[in-house]
């Protein structure tokens, strides 16, 4: 199976080209099964690529599959090449996997859509473009799926774009991620100036052998974070990201749980050898950016009524928790932590989307209530993703977040103190939405006619083909830890750190000691403390949402996103239109002006002696002797003097 691995992108480029040239034809729902079997048959091509990958031995895990050669300029020779390794193909078990529900749950969600196939052609560029950005061989392969998903993320938030904030929105997500990109061409031309290649074998080669300078390993991998900082929402470019919810549910899930934002900690991960060679203080910065802003996004989400918007600053915290993995060196954590997001943050918008669609569409979480009592399975799938994310045990993220906070204190007690608290107020506002959305006062009956259903407006259950996927990534949910369990006495030898075994030809183990205690004392402590802050988190949620016996604190400012977006947005058409008006005069009238100063010289003085050339025999004649004539007085007369 490794030499057609060029299959699991080639799929969805089926599915893609099918829907484009029929779509029309094939309308609904059949344009949607034909996108979501092109995915699942790039899933299970990913299946078998990966039983085979088990089964060679873990330094032969690597294998390149050159299609043909893409530019060939002078010393620039570049493949288009994939590399099937245990790092690209774990993040291509998921992005199928999970894009494949996804695609099942989107042809229940869009159903009555007018650009139903359109919907799915986006869909299938989507994932193309992130499966390109995960097996390509070198940086601009990468690149290339990483500017599709970027383009795709624009199509797909604006997709329904006669909505002035889905164009806005669209918009804004596409000229953030430009800012990131920026860094990530920087790295590329740094890259290929001190090695002459921009492949990840020659770059992680050079960085491992010591041959690259610390300060050029230091310069790639921080323009390399800037570009993950604007992919993964990131503070301070983490504002388009809430933004994108304007797009239909299923992109929301798509972006947030399979594709995109996971892009920027993938490529951190691939270039780990970068980050090691890199000066001591870069991987510092990293870490402080992680922390700080799943601090920031979970202040913003206690306050959020937007049953999605939650989620979407959920989101941006939880990619923080990654990043303060990598900057800890803990990137076998921060891909753990990454798989098992993506099972219950796609549960959770799923869930949401289910939501919207059983209420008509109203994404309000201050007009639902009671919503169990009408849709079990969606709220029970919902509950189990919410246990999930608030790190609740044997729930998937409870063992993903805890080897976070682990590798974290071993680096950082401050950082750890930080991810305890954003981890306490995770689970708090997780809890907020659960008893806002499911128990309670079923308060969409007191808002029946704002939903223009004069009284008969009622929520009803989702499809099958929409409850199918919540099934199943809720059982994912629940088992999704059993990849990376750790070393305690009571889990099986042959269970524990599966993905770290899995992933150790490409990323180093590395080892959390915590000074003082031994391993294992650390780790059964550490998770006690963890257990206890979810128990804590949710405890308050109870008591402020669900029995009322605490005040509920939401005040404007955390609602506005502490005003940053807004702030952003006054600078940018304020001073900051000023300032890039000023460099458009300073274009114009310097540069520009320079450039043209000379053209305007040039032509002046060259139109001044073109009126020499008369056509005249005569006076070529003259002029000639006049020389003549010059030439003997030089030499005759003042010659002579001297």
């Amino acid at each position: 199976m490794l030499d057609v691995v060029w299959l699991i992108p080639a799929f969805p480029l089926l599915g893609f080209l099918l829907i484009l040239l029929f779509g029309r034809r094939l309308g609904e729902p059949a344009a949607g099964y034909v996108a979501a079997a092109a995915v699942f048959a790039s899933f299970m091509v990913t299946v078998g690529v990966f039983f085979d990958l088990l089964s060679i031995d873990e330094h032969h895990r690597s294998h390149v599959v050159t299609l043909f050669q893409w530019v060939p300029v002078s010393s620039l020779q570049i493949d288009m090449a994939l590399l099937a390794d245990p790092l690209s193909v774990t993040m291509a078990l998921f992005v199928t996997g999970i894009g494949f529900l996804i695609h099942l749950f989107a042809i229940g969600y869009m159903h009555g859509d007018p650009k139903f196939s359109k919907f799915f052609l986006y869909l299938n560029l989507f994932v193309l473009s992130m499966l390109m950005l995960v097996f390509g061989e070198n940086l601009l392969v990468t690149f290339l799926g990483w500017e599709g998903v970027g383009a795709c993320s624009y199509f797909l938030i604006s997709f329904w774009h006669t909505r002035d904030s889905a164009s806005t929105a669209g918009k804004k997500a596409f000229v953030t991620n430009r800012i990131g990109d920026w860094g990530v061409m920087l790295a590329m031309f740094l890259g290929f100036q001190a090695v002459g290649s921009v492949s990840y074998g020659a770059l992680n080669s050079a960085a491992e052998s010591g041959s690259l300078a610390s300060s050029t390993a230091t310069g790639i991998a921080l323009l390399l974070f800037v570009g993950a900082v604007g992919k993964s929402a990131q503070f301070p470019l983490y504002l388009w990201l809430p933004d994108a919810m304007e797009g239909p549910t299923p992109v929301s899930a798509l972006i947030h749980a399979a594709t995109m934002v996971t892009a920027g900690v993938f490529l951190m991960t691939r270039m780990n050898p970068m980050l090691a060679a890199a000066a001591d203080w870069a991987p510092t910065i990293i870490a402080w950016v992680g922390a700080l802003t799943a601090l920031f996004a979970a202040t913003i989400a206690v306050a959020q009524s937007d049953i999605k918007k939650v989620l979407a600053y959920s989101t941006v915290s939880q990619l923080g928790f990654m990043f303060l993995a990598v900057g800890t060196g803990a990137f076998v954590a921060a891909i753990f932590h990454m798989v098992t997001h993506a099972f219950f943050k796609a549960l959770m918008f799923l869930g949401s989307g289910s939501v919207i669609h059983g209420m008509h569409h109203e994404q309000d979480m201050r007009r639902m209530g009671a919503l169990r009592k009408v849709m079990p399975i969606t709220a029970g799938t919902f509950i189990i993703g919410w246990l999930a994310i608030a790190g609740v045990p044997p729930f998937a993220g409870f063992w993903s977040k805890d080897e976070i906070l682990l590798f974290t204190l071993a680096r950082s007690p401050v950082l750890y103190v930080i991810g305890l608290v954003t981890a306490i107020l995770t689970a708090y506002y997780m809890t907020r939405q659960v008893i806002m959305v499911f128990f309670g006062e079923a308060k969409w009956e007191s808002h029946a006619e704002d939903n223009g259903a004069h009284g008969d407006f009622k929520p009803h259950e989702s499809p099958p083909i929409m409850l199918f996927p919540l099934v199943v990534l809720s059982v994912l949910s629940v088992l999704g830890g059993i990849i990376q369990l750790p070393s305690f006495g009571i889990i099986p030898k042959g269970l524990r750190h599966r993905l770290e075994d899995w992933l150790h030809p490409v990323v180093a183990p590395g080892e959390a000691v915590i000074s003082g205690t031994s391993a294992y004392d650390a780790k059964v402590w550490l998770a006690l403390l963890a257990i206890g802050c979810a128990v804590v988190g949710i405890a308050l949620g109870v008591l402020v949402y669900g029995r009322r016996k605490l005040r509920a604190i939401e005040p404007a400012i955390l609602a506005d996103g502490w005003r940053y977006d807004r702030g952003v947005s006054a600078f940018m058409g304020g001073p900051g239109r000023k300032m890039f008006d000023a460099i458009a005069w300073f274009d114009a009238k310097i540069v520009d002006g320079a450039v043209n100063g000379v053209a305007t010289a040039v032509r002046s003085t060259s139109g001044s002696v073109r009126r020499i050339q008369t056509g005249n025999v005569r006076s070529y004649a003259g002029v000639i002797g006049i020389g003549v004539v010059l030439i003997l007085v030089w030499f005759v007369v003042l010659r002579g003097v001297m």
